[in-house]
């Protein structure tokens, strides 16, 4: 089963907000993240995935999901390239 790694941001008090996960069902995952079902620090925003890496286990995927949210840098390399194209 696939296992993916994912970074989600909203806007919020002129800033962008970042959170990244992991799950094995990515839709069913932000959908949970809207309705204020997901993580308590996403509860109460309108998120949108802007990055996603799948895995083939999940122990891989919680390790690369624990090193991209200690990779402040790559977050924000990852956030550039998103507002980059969205313009």
């Amino acid at each position: 089963m696939k296992h993916f790694v994912y970074l989600i941001i909203t806007f919020g008090n002129k800033r962008l907000i970042s959170y990244v996960g992991y799950t094995n069902n990515i839709k069913k995952r932000l959908k949970l993240h809207n309705s204020s079902k997901g993580a308590k620090f996403t509860r109460g925003r309108k998120w949108k995935i802007i990055y996603k890496k799948s895995y083939n286990s999940k122990s891989e995927a919680m390790k690369k999901e624990y090193i991209l949210k200690q990779d402040k840098k790559k977050r924000l390399e990852i956030k550039k390239k998103y507002l980059i194209n969205a313009l």
